[in-house]
């Protein structure tokens, strides 16, 4: 059993509550329109959502990583949408914390810590997404200051940022010793935001491409050193996988809430049709698959709380293990509510094409599973 502090079961009973009276019965409307709820925005900010990591010297929250998670996976039972809102605003939180001087942290974390700043983590290109280093957005020293041209997609966030933390290439050829972060207003002349992706799930959170064009940055934008930028991203990519399987956890248990309660209700041959063994191992199985995910995900979140950052192996086991579980458990459910959970009368379809990105975001599943046979190789080398 994972033992939460008397503040973090505070904090997942706050949201647990501001999920149901607020967020439960705008999921489907919103994934239907595919228009960001912007009444939901301002809850998250007048809840603080979104500084729940800064410094309490800037205004912030200063929350654990441990409630972050928890933030997440409750948010996840009623909305993936809203929930990735929140975990991708963390993920460029974490570079920018990764990275960041003094200067940068008194320029920004004050605007965060009002609640209503995002941070945006803009990595993934056109032919670079698996491989990374392959990023052929392009920075090149002019004057005091950086000249950035290139694209980048499947940015979420993109419109809602404030602030993006721009992962670019000083040198193609170089690779992983050419990635460099910087800092990016969204007002900088040079930057233009594309389309809304229409998605199959997750619909509600924005995700677009980023177009730089002779966008001119001036040098003290520059996010930690020329090509150590590859260390911010794998940095905010641990922590951000482990939200992601926060996020898939809470989806496959919002998804796990509606099967069995329909299973409790629906009758079939005079009895409900839990009390039938082909269903209610169907339902075991289901248990059985988010208890383990939750206890992975939450060790690994007291162990980040606790100074232990090399937990690269770890968090993509996770977010591995979390998002798969989630397509499985929801595909399930689906199962278990026959021609009723197809419809979108019912949240269990939703929750099935939510579960679907988590397998992708942040790193497919076969990314991870590469990852994770390389440290594995490595143990035993």
């Amino acid at each position: 059993m994972i033992t939460f502090t008397d503040e973090q079961i505070m904090v997942r009973d706050m949201i647990r509550k501001l999920c149901r009276e607020k967020i439960a019965d705008r999921s489907r409307e919103v994934d239907e329109t595919k228009e960001y709820p912007w009444d939901l925005h301002q809850l998250f900010v007048d809840y603080g959502l979104f500084n729940l990591r800064v410094p309490e010297r800037y205004g912030g929250a200063e929350m654990d990583y441990t409630s972050a998670c928890i933030v997440v996976e409750e948010i996840a039972r009623v909305d993936g949408a809203c929930a990735n809102t929140i975990a991708h605003h963390q993920a460029g939180m974490c570079a920018f914390m990764g990275g960041a001087n003094e200067m940068q942290r008194d320029k920004y974390l004050p605007r965060v810590g009002r609640g209503d700043y995002l941070v945006g983590f803009a990595l993934t290109e056109p032919n670079a997404g698996s491989d990374a280093f392959s990023l052929t957005t392009r920075a090149r020293q002019d004057g005091d200051g950086f000249v950035i041209d290139g694209t980048k997609c499947f940015i979420s966030n993109s419109g809602l940022t404030d602030l993006y933390v721009l992962f670019t290439t000083v040198n193609p050829a170089m690779r992983r010793d050419g990635v460099t972060a910087f800092l990016v207003d969204k007002d900088t002349p040079g930057l233009s935001i594309g389309k809304n992706e229409n998605k199959m799930g997750l619909r509600a959170s924005p995700t677009r491409q980023l177009v730089f064009e002779n966008m001119r940055i001036p040098a003290e934008n520059l996010l930690g050193q020329v090509g150590k930028g590859w260390e911010l991203v794998l940095r905010s990519l641990t922590e951000t996988r482990v939200l992601v399987g926060a996020m898939a956890l809470g989806i496959a248990q919002g998804a796990m809430d509606a099967a069995v309660a329909y299973a409790r209700e629906r009758e079939q041959f005079g009895k409900p049709i839990a009390e039938f063994q082909g269903v209610s191992f169907m339902l075991a199985d289901m248990a059985i698959k988010v208890e383990c995910a939750r206890a992975l995900i939450y060790q690994i979140a007291s162990s980040v709380d606790k100074g232990m950052r090399d937990q690269h192996y770890y968090a993509s086991v996770a977010k591995c293990f979390a998002s798969d579980m989630a397509m499985k458990v929801t595909t399930d459910a689906v199962q278990v509510m026959g021609g009723y959970g197809y419809t979108k009368e019912y949240p269990v379809e939703k929750m099935m094409r939510d579960a679907k990105a988590t397998q992708i975001i942040e790193g497919t599943n076969q990314i991870q599973r590469i990852q994770i046979a390389r440290n594995l190789l490595k143990r035993y080398g």
